[in-house]
């Protein structure tokens, strides 16, 4: 593990794709601020409204055992968990993960960690490619935990835990209560913490959608390709990237943990090395997804 210095910004990195996506990031976000707080003022008012876990397209994977097996929601999910579940599938198909890199507000937070630590000139950890390679199959760890414990005792389990529910539910502000709450807030001050030393940590090694989105993106129409022809390996494409992937020796697809934020398609220098192009086809990118194989550039 080593410390660097704030890597070098592309002189396009206030552009116009950036300023959209901080601009979307912040609605959504507010959103979910605004939803979190009337829930909270109605339930003090004995008024039930739902909650931000009707807002969460995570809670259709928590509940896909139970209803399958007993045709029944665990407790706190919604029929609107499911069809935000399929808004969030069918936009992975036609433009790729961009779910996290524009609409998820716990990836704005992360974001705008980032942005302080920059401002701050604090040093970012690089871990070793092999140990940040290993730790990413966390979030699969934590997916596999997650739907196990849902299945097994039949509600959120996650809710408890969940450092995006902490945060955006409000309940630390409505309802402290800190013999109860404890454990959620030291894990959502450690996972801040460790986005503080590490861009996007939780998106890069724990999330649980991330996971799951991380493996149907080779469905997706819309994939950033790298050029061989027109790519002369300078690597300014990956100082951007939130997510550090190895953007400049991708064959010919980005992978598929991409958060769509296009920040190494406008960091490139050279016409043509990063694209957005449509591909794979559809048999290709099942072939990808279940066989393991490259998939087919033509």
């Amino acid at each position: 593990m080593t410390a660097k210095a704030n890597r070098p910004r592309s002189r396009k990195r206030n552009s116009w794709t950036t300023r959209a996506r901080r601009i979307t990031q912040l609605l959504f976000a507010g959103f979910i601020v605004f939803a979190a707080a009337r829930h909270q003022l109605a339930e003090g008012a004995g008024v039930a409204t739902p909650s931000i876990d009707a807002l969460c397209p995570f809670g259709a994977v928590e509940t896909l055992g139970t209803y399958i097996t007993t045709g029944n929601y665990i407790s706190k999910i919604h029929p609107s968990d499911i069809v935000l579940a399929l808004g969030v599938l069918i936009g992975l198909v036609l433009a790729g993960n961009a779910f996290c890199g524009w609409i998820c507000p716990f990836g704005a937070v992360q974001d705008g960690i980032n942005w302080v630590r920059r401002k701050l000139r604090l040093p970012e950890v690089t871990l070793p490619e092999r140990v940040d390679s290993i730790l990413r199959y966390g979030r699969f760890v934590t997916l596999a935990l997650i739907v196990y414990m849902s299945m097994s005792t039949a509600k959120l389990w996650f809710a408890d835990y969940d450092p995006y529910r902490t945060l955006f539910s409000l309940h630390w502000l409505y309802a402290f209560n800190l013999a109860t709450m404890w454990p959620a807030l030291v894990i959502l001050g450690a996972v801040l913490g460790l986005s503080l030393l590490v861009e996007r940590a939780w998106c890069r090694y724990l999330c649980p959608l991330g996971g799951v989105l991380s493996v149907f993106g080779h469905l997706s129409i819309l994939r950033i390709r790298r050029s061989e022809d027109s790519c002369k390996g300078c690597a300014l494409c990956e100082s951007p990237c939130p997510v550090g992937l190895k953007v400049a020796t991708a064959n010919p697809t980005v992978s598929t943990n991409c958060v769509g934020c296009l920040e190494c398609v406008e960091a490139c220098p050279r016409h043509g090395a990063l694209t957005l192009q449509i591909g794979p086809r559809w048999w290709d990118g099942l072939k990808s997804l279940w066989l393991r194989q490259p998939v087919s550039t033509n």
